[in-house]
């Protein structure tokens, strides 16, 4: 559909030649009015996709137009043209939000080329806005599936803090949701139409960080030769997230203690602070009140940030969401890679059910995901989610006394030698190398720690060279 553009200017001479060049050489649609309060009407009566007003007329100059088409259409680009065009005319101007200022008399290549950019503009912020709705959509659809108690007790507590602009501090295992989470709560609050600035506090290199989050003042080093923005100054009006806050070093924690209780923040070299309007969403896997005891962490910073805590529960918690979140992960995977599912074989949703999840539902969507993949029927199995031989799930030497054990017994055994498996077979296709397996296997490194720990795992027996 041709985009229409709506001219308004006292001078019948100047809209129809205006009308003529615009449609000579474009192809939108164009319509024009000598009297402003009529195109107000027309602008309620009818969509129009650009605005293009003289400045001076004499029922309502053209910057008075400006804020009435903002104040009901605050999307619509308007294009200000002017015999009479000063500096701070044209200043005022762009200040009550005009795309454009031009002068008369101007070239036909001129306004056509003011013309392109406006309707590029408004082309791709809508395109922004059905993406960010969409984006929203599909984060809240992820967040609630889960009906057992203890996440519906997560997602009130979500619903009513995303209406505050209150710090919060999302605890839990790596896996559970923390970013989900805080997404949710970033789309449902009236920041909803600015950024969501997101940090790994816990990956990025000391002499980094403050850069990151600060910026830099133009010629705080030689090559710094403007200023350099840092995600606070992104997220201004908007959401800071920061994943596991605990590593952030000491000098970080005053420069953000100071950015939450003032509003202010100062940029590397910068001579003076900037204020800037930031909602912090942090999360840890760390015990941060044992931090602040041992030092670690600034006490202030912590009882800022712990206004609102909410606490991720593990999978293995919620047991009966498995199910629900499962056949979500098909849904979703069969529709990416455009294969027909219709659902989980019976056995393989009970096998699920009883694993312990240790990389929680990061770990369940990538067996789903896997399963999806490696499907050729019409409904996933053991085999599928798990394209293993079948004596890694069921080591024949056991297989009979197993299977003769009590229920819970034989089932904590099978699982014992899933995790084991899982965890030898990560090593052996990383040579060993920690960092590269945990992250293959959607775990956090401390995690995947761990879980060696308790299966008897050492790096050292997976390098190809041992020293």
């Amino acid at each position: 559909m041709a985009e229409k553009i709506l001219i308004i200017d006292d001078e019948v001479d100047m809209l129809d030649m205006l009308k003529t060049i615009i449609e000579d050489k474009t192809d939108y649609l164009v319509s024009t009015s000598s009297d402003p309060g009529e195109a107000l009407r027309d602008l309620q009566e009818s969509p129009f996709d650009l605005v293009i007003t003289d400045l001076r007329m004499p029922d309502m100059s053209g910057l008075a137009l400006l804020e009435e088409i903002h104040r009901d259409h605050p999307d619509l680009p308007v294009i200000i043209i002017s015999a009479y065009g000063t500096i701070d005319s044209a200043v005022e101007a762009m200040q009550k939000g005009a795309f454009s200022y031009i002068t008369k008399p101007f070239k036909q290549n001129e306004i056509l080329v003011a013309i392109a950019k406006a309707l590029d503009f408004r082309r791709l912020r809508t395109e922004n806005m059905l993406l960010r709705r969409e984006l929203e959509d599909q984060v809240k659809a992820s967040f609630i599936f889960g009906e057992s108690p203890v996440m519906q007790e997560v997602y009130d507590t979500v619903t009513q803090v995303a209406k505050t602009n209150a710090a919060v501090l999302i605890s839990g295992e790596p896996g559970t949701g923390k970013e989900l989470a805080a997404r949710t709560i970033h789309y449902q609050s009236n920041r909803r139409e600015h950024k969501f600035m997101p940090l790994n506090c816990s990956v990025i290199p000391e002499y980094l960080l403050e850069s990151e989050l600060f910026g830099q003042a133009k010629g705080y080093l030689p090559d710094v030769i403007w200023d350099k923005k840092g995600l606070v100054e992104e997220a201004d009006r908007g959401t800071l997230f920061l994943e596991e806050i605990g590593s952030l070093p000491p000098l970080i924690q005053t420069k953000l203690l100071h950015l939450l209780q003032e509003g202010h923040y100062r940029p590397m070299g910068g001579p003076e602070d900037r204020p800037a309007d930031v909602r912090l969403i942090a999360t840890t896997q760390q015990d941060l009140a044992q931090k602040v005891r041992q030092r670690e962490f600034q006490e202030n910073l912590y009882y800022r940030l712990n206004v609102i805590q909410i606490v991720m529960p593990p999978l293995r918690e919620r047991r009966e969401d498995i199910p629900l979140l499962a056949h979500h992960f098909l849904d979703k995977y069969a529709r990416i890679n455009q294969k027909t599912i219709k659902g989980l074989a019976p056995e393989a949703l009970d096998f699920l059910t009883g694993l312990p999840w240790p990389g929680n539902v990061r770990e369940l969507e990538n067996v789903i995901e896997r399963g999806v993949i490696l499907s050729k029927s019409g409904v996933l199995e053991i085999a599928n989610l798990f394209p293993r031989p079948q004596a890694n799930l069921h080591p024949p030497e056991a297989d009979e006394e197993m299977y003769r054990l009590p229920f819970k017994e034989a089932k904590d055994r099978l699982v014992s030698n899933f995790q084991q498996e899982y965890l030898r077979r990560a090593l052996t296709r990383n040579a060993g190398i920690v960092s590269l397996a945990a992250k293959e296997s959607g775990l956090e490194r401390p995690y995947f720690h761990k879980l060696m720990r308790e299966t008897s795992l050492q790096a050292r027996d997976f390098k190809p060279f041992k020293t």
